[in-house]
């Protein structure tokens, strides 16, 4: 079979076409965009199969997936780690449930908040959902694992997570491809009760998955992704988890310079790490994100003369990614790498594009709500947040998806005013509609922006899934026609806006503002188009 350059996203992507998925479903987030992206332009989606669909959010995704694998076919949900936050209902209780269809929870951590709020470490959440995780630590293994974890995944009738982070997701390395299988067909589960979560049923399938750990442990043992290599110096024993593995085999110029285990699959393997620990006088924990074994590793092992380094004793970083230099530092090879502070160029802030609909929209709010010292603007998670930066300034919050018209009706009831949310036609899709209902149902003094640029510009272009239907799903919530406002943001047309903004911030109750105006990005690509108007 041949060998191709592939990113950690894209051989996973064809890791599970290759193993006969027959459903994917994601709602698009940095960095995990591009395992969805790639199944949506294989040759055999463009033939039917495997079904690949952008959703509303992670947990209509998730549960899109639940529902392909409930009826005997192997599917999978993809999304970034804030994505599982919102997915985390279905997740938590398809472990308990089961699955039919092997089924494939993809989640891409992302140390270091390249694109994010947050760094969020997703073995938490296979460790509290019970459920195993395997950690490729390259591109080979990313693209391998598809076809053990759904073969685990139906044999123990559990959702698998895998989880990727920035470097592997993004970087690329040759992968060699294998022997395609066909699309599974296992059919529906006979056994109804499981996927009624009554209490009476719920409890007797939890007492099945707590059951379930010996065997997960016993699995964890013997899987390929675990190996202990003895060899080397064992003064120092060395436990690289996932990527960390290759940063580790990069900083230590590929030799095994003392005992290591590496690990890429959960519940952690408890008797290689004994073994290990039974050889050497101290740890050294390497792995990408939070110090989710560092921190369990104690606990596991019965001698207690043992010193561990990693996170939590300042060997290596608390927060940010690992990098072969850091590794390197640790292991006492050289210093860490560092530039002379007069060469380090000067960082270079994100900002919207020339001619963005965005800052349109934030000059007219900003001249609107001159008059307003006491107001305030709470935004959302896209584009338009870098108004929060010079030279708009424009607004004051951005926390988490679909939080800016719940946060300001809040505000609002705390007697803020004017109190603005400001969102886009996809994050109104993800989490918004919900906010807004509660306004409608409270009456609340809020003025709400709908940023509608007709795609998901932020991660590359995806439909929205309100595309052409915001003033409907408006008005069947309940926003008053008078309330309804649609404008144009453009230089061209900025003193009729200003002008309508002060009117609406002087109008009680909750009043919706649609700024139309196709994203600049996504014209351009568009074939035969222009660039917006």
């Amino acid at each position: 079979m041949p060998r191709q350059l592939m990113s950690g996203d894209e051989a996973l992507a064809q890791g599970a076409i290759d193993a006969g998925l027959s459903g994917a479903y994601a709602y698009p987030g940095t960095p995990s965009t591009e395992i969805t992206e790639y199944i949506l332009h294989s040759a055999g989606t463009r033939d039917g199969l495997p079904i690949a669909r952008w959703t509303a959010n992670e947990k209509t995704a998730l549960e899109a997936a639940l529902g392909m694998s409930y009826a005997g076919r192997r599917a999978m949900a993809s999304m970034k780690h804030v994505g599982l936050n919102v997915a985390a209902d279905p997740f938590l209780n398809m472990a308990i449930s089961g699955v039919q269809g092997g089924l494939l929870v993809n989640v891409a951590d992302d140390p270091s908040m390249h694109s994010s709020q947050n760094e969020q470490d997703s073995r938490h959440y296979a460790d509290f959902a019970l459920v195993p995780c395997a950690e490729p630590s390259d591109a080979q293994e990313a693209y391998e694992i598809p076809r053990q974890a759904f073969a685990l995944s139906e044999r123990l009738r559990l959702p698998v997570l895998v989880r990727l982070t920035t470097r592997l997701a993004h970087g690329r390395s040759l992968v060699q491809l294998g022997t395609p299988l066909p699309p599974t067909d296992l059919g529906p589960s006979s056994d109804r009760e499981r996927f009624v979560l009554l209490p009476s049923n719920a409890r007797k399938s939890y007492a099945r998955l707590v059951a379930l750990q010996a065997e997960l442990e016993a699995e964890s043992e013997q899987h390929p992704l675990n190996r202990l290599d003895d060899r080397g110096d064992p003064s120092l024993g060395i436990i690289a988890c996932g990527v960390a593995h290759s940063y580790l085999l990069e900083a230590a110029d590929g030799e095994t310079l003392h005992p290591t285990l590496k690990i890429g699959f959960y519940p952690p393997p408890r008797l290689a790490i004994a073994r290990l620990a039974a050889r050497c006088r101290t740890l050294l924990l390497l792995e990408e994100g939070y110090p989710f074994l560092e921190s369990r590793v104690g606990g596991l092992l019965p001698r207690k003369d043992l010193e561990i380094r990693g996170r939590l004793t300042g060997h290596l970083p608390r927060t940010g990614e690992l990098s072969a230099d850091l590794v390197a530092a640790a292991l006492g090879r050289r210093e860490t790498a560092s530039r002379p502070p007069s060469s380090v160029p000067r960082p270079r802030p994100p900002a919207l594009c020339p001619g963005c609909p965005h800052a349109d929209t934030c000059r007219a709010l900003s001249a609107a709500l001159s008059d307003y010292p006491a107001a305030r603007v709470f935004s959302d998670i896209g584009c338009y947040t870098l108004g929060a930066l010079p030279p708009f300034s424009a607004l004051d919050t951005c926390i988490v998806m679909g939080a800016s018209i719940t946060m300001a009706r809040g505000a609002s009831d705390a007697g803020v005013h004017p109190a603005v949310a400001v969102l886009g036609d996809s994050t109104f899709a993800h989490s918004g509609m919900t906010g807004l209902l509660d306004c409608i149902n409270d009456r609340a003094n809020v003025t709400i922006l709908l940023l509608d640029n007709e795609t998901v510009a932020m991660t590359g272009g995806q439909p929205s899934a309100a595309m052409g239907r915001l003033s409907a799903i408006c008005r069947g919530l309940g926003v008053l026609a008078e309330n309804l406002h649609t404008i144009v943001p453009h230089p061209s047309q900025h003193e009729r806006n200003v002008e309508l903004l002060r009117c609406i911030l002087r109008t009680p109750g909750p009043s919706v503002v649609i700024a139309e105006r196709e994203c600049l990005q996504t014209a351009k690509r568009r074939p035969g188009a222009g660039e917006a108007a």
